[in-house]
């Protein structure tokens, strides 16, 4: 069955573009004018993807984000109409897998979309022969993309889940972030070096919560490398 896509934008017009963009690409949609409905429609519908606005009344897309991420983990791709780092950033750490500008190309839209629905469809990494990946504490099963600690399911996004994955392929491998880039590369889609780090932040937040300190760390100028998941501070 073709995915679902949820399009919330109070602007007619924007959803209108979305909704025909995707249509031709094979893809349902559904429609939200603000963040109040977009909660009713993700709870009636189950979508495989949120496209949404952040600046909308009533209820703003970093409001309706950190919402859904109390206890839904749908992809979210938000649509900004400023050009504004840290409205970037706070969205990405608040879970979102991706973002883009207004104004944008609708075909950019879906293609970026494509890319996150095919991560989020549980595509295996290539070379992978096992579903379930451990390091000390961590746990991860590639084909329900669930992530445990000592048992305890942390809900993780697309993109999240994917940048643990490939630190964990290679454990004692330090990873730079255009080699984790390159593992999200696909038609129209863009992670930058910024975005990684906010991502992996927003890890480390996540585990640290469970007693999960030592999960990834930082090699200064090189990049990231997995740490060894046994829930006690690392030096690195």
């Amino acid at each position: 069955m073709p995915s679902t896509i949820l399009i919330v934008d109070d602007d007619p017009h924007i959803r209108q573009l979305l909704v025909f963009a995707f249509g031709k690409a094979g893809l349902d949609t559904i429609e939200a004018a603000d963040g109040e409905e977009a909660l009713v429609q993700v709870e009636r519908h189950s979508p495989d993807l949120v496209i949404l606005d952040i600046n909308m009344p009533r209820m703003d897309g970093l409001e309706v984000c950190r919402r859904l991420r109390a206890g839904n983990e749908v992809p979210i791709f938000f649509l900004s109409s400023r050009d504004d780092e840290i409205d970037r950033v706070l969205g990405i750490e608040l879970g979102g897998d991706d973002y883009v500008v207004k104004p944008f190309s609708p075909r950019e839209v879906v293609a970026r979309s494509m890319a996150i629905l095919r991560r989020t469809a549980g595509r295996p990494l290539q070379g992978a022969i096992v579903s379930v990946m451990r390091q000390g504490l961590l746990s991860l099963d590639t084909e329900s993309w669930t992530a445990q600690w000592e048992g305890r399911d942390i809900g993780l996004t697309a993109t999240e889940f994917t940048i643990l994955r490939t630190l964990l392929e290679a454990p004692s491998r330090i990873f730079s972030r255009d080699q984790i880039i390159d593992r999200f590369r696909g038609p129209g889609f863009a992670l930058t070096d910024r975005t990684v780090d906010s991502h992996v932040r927003n890890l480390r937040r996540k585990f640290a919560d469970v007693g999960g300190t030592d999960v990834i760390e930082t090699r200064a100028g090189i990049g990231y490398r997995l740490g060894e998941c046994a829930g006690v501070s690392s030096s690195a």
